[in-house]
Formats: C-alpha cells, sequence, structure tokens
C-alpha cells in the first residue's frame, strides 16, 4: 500500500464486438486490485462503450479533482477516448492493459494493441504516462501511481552503414505508386499522414479512392470471372464450401475490383478503409483478397495505412519477398515471446506447412473470406516507417517465428525476438511505435540499415 493515498479517476474503455462478459471478469479483478492500494477510486464502475458514456464520466471524475488518472484498457479501442481523457486532464496519467491466454481462439480482448495504439496518440501529442501491461493479481501494480513507468522516448541511433544498396530500394520507391481508398478510421493516429511529407522522403505517389468506387467495381465484375477467381481460391485454402456462399462471392469480387483499379493505375500497393464499411454497407471481407494480392507481391494494408503500406514496398524490396502487414497483440516477459496477428490476410506461402490453411470468417464481423493458419517457423525480420514523436524514422526487428500451435484465430505466429520480450516491451513503449509492422522472412537488417542510410532515416532497433 502507498504511503500517501491518492485520488485516482478510473476510466474503464471497451468495445461491444468483442468478448464483454470477459472483458467484465478481467475489469472486476483489475477494480480488487486497485481497492487493495489503498487510494481513493473514482469513476464509473462499469465499461465506457460509448462517446456519451465517457464524456460523462470524464465530467464526473473532473469535479472530484484527482491527483491522477488511469485508463483502463480492457478491450481493444481506438485512441479517441484516450486523446479525449489526456486533454481534459492536466494531471499525471497512466494506462493498464491486460494480456489474455493464447487459447487459439478469437481475440476476446486485444488489449495490448488498444494500449499500442494509444502510446503512438500520446507519443504526437508529447503526452508522457505511465504504462502497465499485466494481469490482475501480478505484482506491480504501484508503478502506475509513481514515475518508474513513465514513458521514456527513445533516441534513435544515427546509422553507419554503406548506402549503396539502400539507394537502389530509394530510387526503386520513387518510380511506385500507392492507392488509397477510403480515410482512415477515427481515432487511429497510426494510419494518419501527410502526402507532401511521405512524397519529399520517399518519392512515393497516392492516389485517393472512395469506398464507393471499389463496391461499385466489385458488384460490377464479370461473373465469370468471380466463378474463376472461387475455383483457384478453392485450390488454396480448405472449407470454402463452407462459408455463406454470397458473402464469399462478395469478397472474391473485392479482389476482382483492387485488381482493375490496379491495372488502371498502374499501383504498386494499397492502403484500404477495410472496415466498417466492407462489412456493413457491402457485405464482404477484404481481408483473403488481401491476402492474395501480398501473394502477387502488390501488398495491401489495412484501416487505409498509408505508411503500412509504403512501409511493406520497402520491405519487400529489400526481401524480395511477399510481406505482411501484423499486428502486435501479445508479449509474454515469462516465455520471452510475443504474438503478431491479423484477421487473416498474411499471404499463403507464410502457413506453417504442417497446418491445414483454412477458409474463415471475421470474428467480430462474421463474414469471409479471411485465411486461418499459423505462420511458418524461421527467421524473420520486421519493420515500420515510423511517424512516433512526430519524427521520421526507421523501426526494425529480427527474431525468429517460433514452431507453435495457432494462438489466435486469423493468420498468427509466435515470435521471439533477438532482444528479451521484457526489452521489446519497453521500447515498443518507449518508441511510440505504430500498430502495423511489415514482416518478412529472413535476415534484412544490413539492406534496411542500408536504406535508412540513403534516405537520411535514424533506426530504432526493437
Amino acid at each position: 500500500m502507498s504511503s500517501e493515498t491518492q485520488t485516482i479517476g478510473v476510466l474503464a474503455l471497451g468495445r461491444p464486438t468483442f468478448d464483454v462478459p470477459f472483458a467484465e471478469e478481467m475489469l472486476k479483478a483489475m477494480r480488487h486490485d486497485l481497492k487493495r492500494t489503498g487510494h481513493r477510486m473514482v469513476g464509473p464502475p462499469d465499461l465506457l462503450m460509448d462517446a456519451g458514456a465517457t464524456e460523462a464520466a470524464i465530467a464526473d471524475i473532473k469535479a472530484q479533482k484527482p491527483d491522477l488518472v488511469l485508463i483502463l484498457q480492457v478491450t481493444f479501442t481506438d485512441a479517441v477516448a484516450t486523446c479525449r481523457i489526456a486533454d481534459v486532464f492536466d494531471k499525471p496519467l497512466a494506462i493498464w492493459a491486460v494480456p489474455e491466454p493464447r487459447l487459439g481462439g478469437r481475440l476476446r480482448l486485444n488489449a495490448f494493441c488498444g494500449l499500442n495504439l494509444a502510446s503512438h496518440a500520446l507519443s504526437l501529442r508529447n503526452r508522457r504516462f505511465a504504462w502497465r501491461y499485466a494481469a490482475p493479481g501480478s505484482e506491480g501494480l504501484e508503478s502506475l501511481f509513481g514515475s518508474e513507468a513513465l514513458v521514456r522516448p527513445l533516441k534513435p541511433e544515427p546509422v553507419d552503414a554503406n548506402p549503396r544498396r539502400g539507394r537502389e530500394i530509394l530510387d526503386g520507391l520513387r518510380r511506385k505508386s500507392i492507392a488509397r481508398i477510403g480515410a482512415h478510421p477515427d481515432g487511429f493516429d497510426t494510419c494518419a499522414y501527410q502526402p507532401e511529407r511521405l512524397s519529399a522522403l520517399t518519392g512515393l505517389k497516392v492516389t485517393g479512392f472512395g469506398l464507393a468506387d471499389l463496391f461499385e467495381r466489385a458488384r460490377a465484375a464479370p461473373d465469370e470471372a468471380a466463378s474463376n477467381l472461387r475455383s483457384e481460391a478453392d485450390g488454396m485454402v480448405a472449407g470454402l464450401d463452407e462459408v455463406d456462399q454470397q458473402q464469399l462471392d462478395r469478397s472474391l469480387r473485392l479482389k476482382l475490383a483492387l485488381e482493375s483499379i490496379r491495372a488502371e493505375g498502374a499501383f504498386d500497393a494499397f492502403a484500404i478503409r477495410c472496415w466498417p464499411e466492407t462489412f456493413t454497407e457491402y457485405g464482404g471481407a477484404v481481408c483473403g483478397p488481401a491476402a492474395m494480392m501480398g501473394e502477387a507481391r502488390t501488398p495491401c494494408a489495412c484501416e487505409a495505412d498509408v505508411y503500412g503500406a509504403a512501409t511493406q514496398l520497402i520491405l519487400q524490396a529489400a526481401s524480395d519477398a511477399p510481406v505482411f502487414l501484423t499486428d502486435l497483440v501479445d508479449i509474454d516477459v515469462e516465455d520471452n515471446s510475443a504474438v503478431v496477428w491479423h484477421c487473416g490476410q498474411a499471404p499463403l506461402s507464410m502457413a506453417d506447412p504442417d497446418a491445414v490453411a483454412e477458409a474463415t470468417i471475421h470474428t467480430n464481423r462474421k463474414m469471409p473470406l479471411l485465411f486461418e493458419f499459423p505462420l511458418k517457423p524461421g527467421p524473420v525480420t520486421f519493420l515500420r516507417l515510423s511517424q512516433a514523436h512526430g519524427r521520421h524514422a526507421l523501426v526494425i526487428g529480427r527474431g525468429d517465428m517460433l514452431k507453435r500451435a495457432k494462438a489466435f484465430t486469423g493468420t498468427s505466429g509466435v515470435v521471439r525476438f533477438e532482444r528479451d520480450a521484457g526489452d521489446v516491451l519497453d521500447r515498443v513503449m518507449n518508441s511510440g511505435l505504430e500498430h502495423h509492422m511489415a514482416l518478412a522472412y529472413g535476415d534484412h537488417v544490413e539492406a534496411l540499415e542500408s536504406f535508412a542510410a540513403a534516405a537520411g532515416l535514424p533506426v530504432i532497433h526493437l
């Protein structure tokens, strides 16, 4: 128990598209831990899952003049509420996110990704905060109420590398272009970008399209082409007959629409606003089509993440291999491992050959087509062209994908970084790293450091 009792304003953030009963169970355990500290906790006891409830909670807590504001990141959320809280309270800020077991089923909470998203958004606002990623009942809760867990921005490292190989990659980028379809979702500061800034750095050209254009092209795709693509997909994954066939047809037609846009504009990558409209307005997932496009060396970034698409193009050039834009969704310090995941859009060549690649549905939106398999074992390289803390840097990671069972539904893999997992966790938070990283098999660090030297970019190693 702290020797000094504080008034802590507590806001528990969640989303109804996740496992709400499990989230409420976690919240109850978190509040039990908080009560045992002896500090005075103020704020509503329930999950805040909409803007109105959050605003009311903020007003209530502000009236009680808290010494510190604590966000409980119980499930994934975007960073809108976190940034609103940071703007309202000129008080110390802390975030506690909870892990969940790797059982092979859906991501029931995905709280780490919410913490990751919040960290980046706060880095852009130069807002320091304390953080914790730990299960209820774990030691160390009091660190949130002091200065030990405060983020400490990493200083990017100067690059001492031969830029010759990097110049080839940079020159290649200057001839490439990205099609951005739709705008990034609110609260995803990780996916925001300034076209002029990206162009000055890489020479990449970005052309915008509306989601309506994508949907119209998909609906107008020839039936014969859709049928042929259905037959092609049947040879890729098992279980196509077990998903809703009308939704499957709509999903596959999105690939035909993407190919149409690519051919007309000679585009090299896509950044697509994949949800919620592909489900709510169109009626099919773009994840499986994105996987197929990536396998064919036209990488797709979800959530209209233009810098994510640029990152994929850089890593694809360095590796001469398909790439996968993935989320980091868990870091287990005791197991010295992490999990990378996305809904179901990894290129099929990344599948563990001992596992069956299956057709599946989106765990939250319940529509096909997604691919499901564990990633194959082997050395891997991670990359992000980052804008954290308002500056450009190249974030590079290296590790080994382990031979493990599927951690979560969709496409996921268990990775062991070259640094200990605890150090990686600290560096992810201190760097303000975006929640999307590109992954390729093999060790490509030397080529990426050469690119950084050619582009004048500092480097952060995870």
